[in-house]
């Protein structure tokens, strides 16, 4: 009777101790990166500022510390226009002999400059030609076609909506705050139209991205929580942004990087069935039963995160003395040290030296957690952490025959972080088509990223050529990885 209360009271602290670090502690193993940017810009700020007064108290040093900064500050871009400015003396007659002075050189330097984004107005002119001789008919050149019928923006302006909403996190309010203080009036409501029209177009390329991932033999997939505004009830309801992606670069793939985002209003094992129907292959995925169900068909295998087998025991080692965690750690680490190492080989060369080296390390890993799972008490949390790695052994292992599967599926959380900072920006969608929006556009914008490709040329690019009747049967010409930056310079 003791030692089970004993051990109840235990269970009890570890929860104790896990809401705590919930509740107040960092949520990252890690450090967040954008928290760590925003640390180091305060660092920096403050050397700036200690330098700046070094540079008033102490002149004499300040053209030591210019030539510094003069070569730590890079080269400016080529393709950037050039504004010269002449400073030249008013007088170039010698002071001396009164002669007249000739040019024997020049310093050049070269500063980053800003002119603000400005808006600008295009006229469209349509002649109307008629005969003399005739009095049938009224000659005229056909309207542009738009992508607002009837509306005020050209292709690019709705472009810059997309991007500033989906790429940079600001919600239309703000826009629409950012473009008032232009002298520009537009109504949030009249740029959720041009959104919800945008993504209308955009729909198709969307779904395409989605089947090309259909097509691929190994995907990441992942979920979050997508807030959406439930009107009846007069709060929000927990809708589900899916992510699925691909990334072969680790491996050498040649097959381009994306991702697609799909909304549903529920965690339904239903929903990835019915997302990912036709796929044959690897899904490495975290712990969720629901994704079992698609492995259950028989066409679909999957490979489980170590990152998230790695969080059961860093959560248990992180509040206090934790020996059994913290070693469980130490073995984890041995394995992201080799795939450290063999990053950016072949598929066939990481499969050898994951045959090599890791297996033995796996083989020895698992015979520790049985061995401590029978040492322990069942009911901590300990023992969950460990049943959660020997239950999902086999997928977490499928790396080993596969140099094509990762370790973990980072790779789609990251995907899925830029819509957790919308998320965070925006509170909610405000309503399951907005969501659907959000998804549509977001994938296309994320995609480009992974392709180096600029989303603002992109997207106008699109836009501009599907109002013109782009045929759907060369919609491949639109996919993200099909533009290159040196194709988009001309519209941009």
């Amino acid at each position: 009777m003791l030692l089970a209360e004993r051990c109840e009271s235990e269970r009890l602290r570890q929860i104790i101790k896990e809401l705590q670090r919930h509740r107040f502690g960092r949520r990252a193993e890690t450090l967040p990166e954008d928290q760590m940017l925003l640390g180091l810009e305060d660092v920096e700020q403050v050397a700036a500022y200690s330098e700046t007064a070094q540079d008033v108290s102490t002149p004499e040093g300040r053209e030591a510390r210019a030539r510094k900064r003069r070569g730590n500050r890079g080269a400016l871009p080529t393709h950037l226009p050039r504004i010269e400015v002449v400073v030249d003396i008013e007088d170039k007659t010698c002071p001396c002999c009164q002669g007249e002075l000739h040019r024997i050189g020049e310093d050049r330097s070269e500063r980053l400059d800003l002119v603000p984004a400005q808006f600008r107005i295009l006229v469209t002119r349509r002649p109307k030609y008629a005969c003399r001789a005739c009095e049938d008919g009224i000659m005229q050149a056909p309207a542009p076609a738009r992508l607002i019928e009837g509306g005020l923006p050209t292709e690019a302006t709705v472009a810059q909506v997309l991007v500033s909403k989906y790429a940079d996190h600001l919600p239309l309010y703000r826009q629409a705050q950012i473009y008032a203080r232009q002298g520009i009036e537009l109504d949030r409501s009249t740029l959720a139209d041009w959104v919800g029209q945008a993504a209308f177009h955009l729909r198709p390329l969307h779904e395409r991205v989605l089947g090309k991932l259909r097509q691929r033999p190994k995907l990441f997939a992942d979920e979050t929580t997508m807030p959406v505004l439930d009107p009846g009830r007069g709060r929000t309801k927990t809708g589900q942004l899916w992510a699925y992606a691909a990334d072969d670069r680790p491996w050498g793939g040649a097959d381009p990087p994306c991702v697609a985002y799909v909304y549903a209003p529920d965690r339904k094992a239903d929903r990835p069935i019915a997302h990912l129907a036709g796929f044959k292959g690897i899904l490495q995925v975290d712990g969720y039963a629901g994704y079992g169900k698609l492995a259950e068909r028989g066409e679909v295998q999957l490979a489980f995160c170590w990152s998230h087998m790695r969080r059961n025991f860093y959560e248990l080692a992180t509040p206090g003395p934790a020996p059994i965690a913290n070693e469980a750690l130490q073995h984890i680490a041995e394995f992201y040290a080799i795939e450290k190492d063999i990053r950016g080989r072949s598929a066939e060369e990481r499969r050898l030296v994951r045959q090599q080296k890791s297996r033995p390390l796996a083989e020895a890993f698992e015979r520790w957690l049985r061995a401590k799972l029978a040492l322990i008490s069942q009911k901590g949390k300990l023992a969950d952490a460990i049943r959660y790695a020997l239950s999902r052994w086999e997928g977490l292992t499928r790396f080993i025959n596969d140099g094509r599967v990762e370790l973990d599926n980072n790779a789609v959380e990251r995907s899925i972080r830029p819509i957790t900072l919308n998320r965070k920006n925006a509170l909610f969608a405000g309503s399951d088509g907005g969501a659907e929006h959000w998804a549509i556009i977001a994938s296309l914008v994320e995609t480009c990223k992974l392709n180096d490709v600029d989303p603002l040329a992109y997207l106008t690019d699109a836009l501009t050529r599907i109002v013109n009747g782009h045929p759907n049967s060369d919609i491949d010409q639109l996919l993200p990885w099909a533009y290159c930056r040196h194709d988009l310079k001309a519209v941009a």
